[in-house]
């Protein structure tokens, strides 16, 4: 009796644990099709005001909300790389256009690092579920591995995070499923971005003004 009864216990166990990632990925998925539903919603808004081809518009309609266009932008800057369904330099070119190179890298960076310690705590949170949702089996077959010695993912990733030489945020999401600390993951980022942000702020910059005309 005594072997029955544990044996439906974990039974019953396996399917409220299978139940629980069902809901996981069912409220993720939702979760970022709402995102690329308002992020589409928005693109043709902006396409149908010219936003999108006139950058002077663009920065005009910005700077009319004044002191709120940075936190406004800041705030986007964080969902997209939180919820990363969208390429990262499309936001940070966005940054560097509206508001020129030294304030685009400055609210990139706020945005980023925000935006990367919140997509840790949700792989840490959600776990394994939060992985799949957003990212391709190939992409975790190419990086998974690295988790495979907590120390040496962690010279991986703060190498990775500064120059960068992968995709930061898988990066910042496998993180989270391994034993590195918040506290260790923010000082990588911290201490990380600014280089690899700075350089493509600036980088974004010249090739702007040299095919636009856009400083």
């Amino acid at each position: 009796l005594s072997f029955c009864y544990n044996k439906f216990m974990k039974n019953s166990n396996l399917l409220k644990t299978e139940r629980k990632l069902r809901h996981v990925r069912m409220f993720l998925r939702i979760v970022t099709w709402l995102v690329i539903l308002a992020t589409i919603l928005l693109t043709v808004y902006l396409y149908q005001r010219g936003y999108l081809t006139d950058v002077k518009k663009l920065r005009a309609a910005m700077h009319r909300y004044g002191n709120w266009s940075p936190l406004i932008f800041v705030l986007l800057q964080i969902i997209q790389v939180a919820i990363p369904i969208l390429p990262g330099g499309v936001s940070t070119l966005a940054g560097v256009v509206i508001f020129g190179p030294f304030w685009g890298f400055i609210w990139n960076y706020i945005g980023i690092c925000i935006g990367s310690v919140l997509g840790f705590h949700i792989a840490r949170r959600f776990g394994r579920p939060a992985l799949e949702t957003f990212f391709s089996p190939k992409a975790l077959a190419n990086y998974e591995h690295w988790t495979n010695s907590d120390s040496k993912f962690a010279k991986y990733f703060a190498w990775a995070i500064f120059l960068p030489i992968a995709p930061d945020d898988l990066l910042c999401y496998l993180a989270g499923t391994t034993s590195m600390t918040y506290k260790q993951f923010s000082l990588i980022i911290l201490l990380g971005k600014p280089a690899s942000i700075l350089a493509y702020s600036l980088g974004l910059t010249t090739v702007l003004s040299k095919l636009f005309g856009i400083g």
